[in-house]
């Protein structure tokens, strides 16, 4: 009777390890963390778009805040997907959505950036991200971030196989004005790099030239780095292929007129962009 007990005992222990272990998960129901357009497509172009999503895995519930808050910026990049999807079309690009709202995990942050998993964004206080411990936040990792990355690594050696070096185009949106400190961003559109500025000035030459109206800038509203970005320092640099961070102010992209007129702009561009790179480089 004893060690029966010790059985009953040890087998209720196991299995109350492992639903601690298995707090974080996805279900059946919920979506998988990587949504692929235009996977057909063998442009010169590849694109992403980390941010574009808002879902939240059940287990999460609503992270524990207001309804409105998953519609602000906080939660994903207001009008990103929809300009991505466009330009999918207009570059004949592939395209590799996030669908996870960054609120659940950032898919543009190294697992040890503190704000990956953030308690308060913005002047939001964020109850499910609170206090988790070091397992909690790797399981987020492991079953949204790492399978949406892994997927464009592998994806972007595909391409070099079989067309050669592509230009790989992060679309990302920015807010106007920012709750918590009142900031206000004035600049409509801005072009990202860290290392490697090649592909982002040739742009910016572009855009100057043919959009003098845009109030554009490089590495506005923030600066790329390896602890606050992700796409760019692992999948650009680290491969040593032509790229940019695009940061399109969200007020100019939440209709669909808004979007098909930037989605316009960043096709003729970015084109424009990789003939003068390409010249550039060759006078070097």
């Amino acid at each position: 009777m004893r060690d029966l007990q010790k059985r009953k005992q040890k087998c209720q222990s196991m299995e109350s390890q492992m639903r601690d272990r298995s707090r974080f998960h996805l279900a059946e129901s919920d979506p998988h963390p990587l949504e692929v357009v235009g996977e057909r497509y063998r442009g010169q172009f590849f694109l992403t778009c980390e941010h574009a999503g808002r879902a939240i895995p059940s287990c999460l519930g609503d992270l524990g805040i207001g309804r409105r808050e998953m519609d602000r910026h906080i939660a994903y990049d207001v009008g990103a997907e929809e300009v991505s999807r466009k330009l999918s079309d207009l570059l004949s690009a592939p395209l590799y959505i996030q669908r996870y709202s960054r609120l659940v995990i950032d898919c543009n942050r190294p697992a040890r950036a503190s704000d990956s998993i953030p308690e308060m964004s913005d002047g939001t206080v964020i109850p499910k991200n609170i206090g988790l411990c070091p397992q909690d936040r790797e399981e987020r990792y492991l079953l949204i971030h790492r399978p949406y990355h892994d997927a464009v690594k592998e994806a972007l050696g595909r391409f070099v196989m079989l067309n050669g070096e592509p230009i790989l185009l992060a679309i990302h949106s920015f807010t106007p004005v920012m709750r918590s400190t009142g900031e206000a961003r004035e600049y409509e559109l801005g072009l990202l790099y860290n290392r490697d500025d090649r592909f982002a000035r040739a742009m910016l030459e572009v855009v100057n030239l043919s959009y003098p109206e845009i109030k554009a800038a490089l590495n506005v509203p923030y600066t790329v780095d390896d602890l606050s970005d992700y796409t760019i320092p692992v999948h650009g640099e680290a491969r040593g292929i032509p790229h940019v961070l695009i940061e399109i102010r969200n007020d100019l992209i939440s209709n669909q007129a808004g979007q098909s007129r930037w989605a316009d702009i960043i096709s003729q561009t970015a084109r424009a962009a990789a003939v003068r790179m390409e010249l550039m480089t060759n006078e070097l």
